[in-house]
């Protein structure tokens, strides 16, 4: 599969979310993302507001991340955050699903936050981040019925904080259980554009990642 720099540019929420991040380097994500035309900037939370500042007159969508990264958090902070990066000018969320609820297959309370994550994004898309490494295939494909049931618009494969990150199998393994209503976001150690193209070829719809620019050869 071949791609110039600028299709596949149209594919990459370009991320920054380590701990250390300053409001200088989301400065620079955002220049970088208004300068490649890619999809998104992927940020936590609290730099929301600054980089809706930063990308303002532009066509890049601004996704906030929430429950990150452990998605530990209950349905109703999840539903809070989401409110707060919404009004802050987020125009996509991605949440970290509950990996306890699904360990311990409790797809309903998983399918209730959520349901609650979509409601507070007031029709915003919504990408659920699964952590695939680990989950077992079953795991996996019960995630991708509560994504779409809940009314979700994603599912992501990583964090890029866990033990490992996005593969084509699970890749292709995602967008076998959500079907043609749902698309996957391959996250998580995809660096170069060789494995972008890989993730695309295997169903990826978005690639989230810090090298963007490296990636399409910027």
């Amino acid at each position: 599969m071949m791609a110039d720099k600028f299709d596949l540019a149209r594919y990459i929420d370009h991320t920054l979310l380590k701990p250390e991040a300053t409001r200088a380097d989301i400065e620079k994500l955002c220049a970088e993302a208004r300068r490649y035309s890619f999809a998104a900037v992927c940020v936590n939370p609290v730099y929301v507001k600054p980089a809706a500042r930063y990308l303002r007159g532009s066509s890049v969508g601004l996704c906030a991340v929430v429950g990150f990264p452990l998605g530990a958090a209950g349905a109703a902070v999840k539903a809070f955050e989401t409110e707060r990066a919404v009004a802050d000018g987020a125009s996509e969320i991605d949440m970290v699903a509950h990996i306890g609820a699904l360990k311990e297959g409790r797809e309903e309370s998983l399918l209730e936050e959520i349901a609650a994550v979509v409601r507070a994004a007031s029709g915003r898309p919504v990408k659920v981040i699964l952590e695939t490494a680990l989950l077992s295939d079953g795991e996996k494909i019960t995630a991708c019925r509560a994504a779409r049931q809940g009314g979700a618009k994603f599912v992501k494969t990583s964090t890029g904080f866990g033990p490992g990150g996005a593969t084509a199998r699970d890749v292709r393994l995602l967008k076998e259980a959500v079907g043609t209503g749902l698309e996957v976001k391959a996250s998580g150690g995809v660096r170069t554009r060789e494995a972008a193209l890989e993730m695309i070829a295997a169903g990826a719809a978005r690639i989230g990642t810090s090298s963007g620019v490296v990636i399409i050869g910027g």
